[in-house]
């Protein structure tokens, strides 16, 4: 489908990815399986991230050990729903900073609308990650990337739950420099523009909004 494009298909995701999809899944278990499954979506993600040496003592004698160069990465939550994932990448990188882009779809057009935008200093010198639950359509993750940009982000990677067909090429057409990382790639968007077979809205079965 894309070379931009990997699919993580490790057992545990599928298997968390299908209790999720399970419409008798509560908003509990809903929250606790999206931060455990993005936590196995970070280790994809961050895969090649650069690596510098150090010198330490450990109880036996010293040594240089590698750990990460450079600035601190950056995680962009796409808000709302992209909180979800948020959580668990921050637990296994608690050093990284944080921003949010807001945006919601305008449900008559499907059409991005922004409210809210702040994000780390010095984008430009850091591994930036975007996260949203769901890349549908793309028109959101495309705007939100497009504003990433425009603050000087120069090295991207997008990180989902699941994708639909239209909205990875509708990425990768706007975007082909920025990889995407998710756990399925889905049939299709019905004609409300959700994912299908999907597992509903993320933001409202993570929330308990509807």
């Amino acid at each position: 489908m894309s070379e931009n494009l990997t699919i993580v298909d490790h057992p545990l995701v599928q298997h968390k990815l299908t209790l999720m999809r399970d419409a008798g899944a509560s908003t509990a278990l809903f929250r606790q399986l999206l931060r455990e499954i993005s936590q196995l979506l970070a280790y994809e993600t961050t895969r090649g991230l650069a690596l510098t040496a150090k010198s330490i003592n450990t109880p036996i004698e010293p040594m240089d050990a590698p750990v990460l160069a450079g600035k601190k990465l950056a995680l962009i939550s796409i808000l709302r729903a992209g909180n979800g994932l948020l959580d668990g990448v921050l637990e296994l990188i608690p050093s990284a900073r944080v921003g949010f882009v807001g945006l919601y779809r305008d449900e008559a057009t499907l059409k991005p609308v922004q409210y809210y935008f702040k994000v780390p200093h010095t984008l430009e010198d850091r591994l930036v990650i975007a996260v949203d639950p769901m890349l549908a359509t793309g028109n959101s993750s495309v705007a939100a990337i497009d504003l990433l940009k425009e603050a000087g982000a120069r090295n991207i990677r997008f990180m989902c739950l699941l994708a639909a067909p239209e909205g990875v090429a509708r990425m990768n057409e706007a975007h082909p420099d920025v990889p995407i990382i998710t756990a399925a790639v889905d049939r299709q968007l019905n004609e409300k523009g959700y994912i299908v077979p999907g597992l509903g809205d993320a933001g409202d079965r993570m929330f308990g909004t509807k």
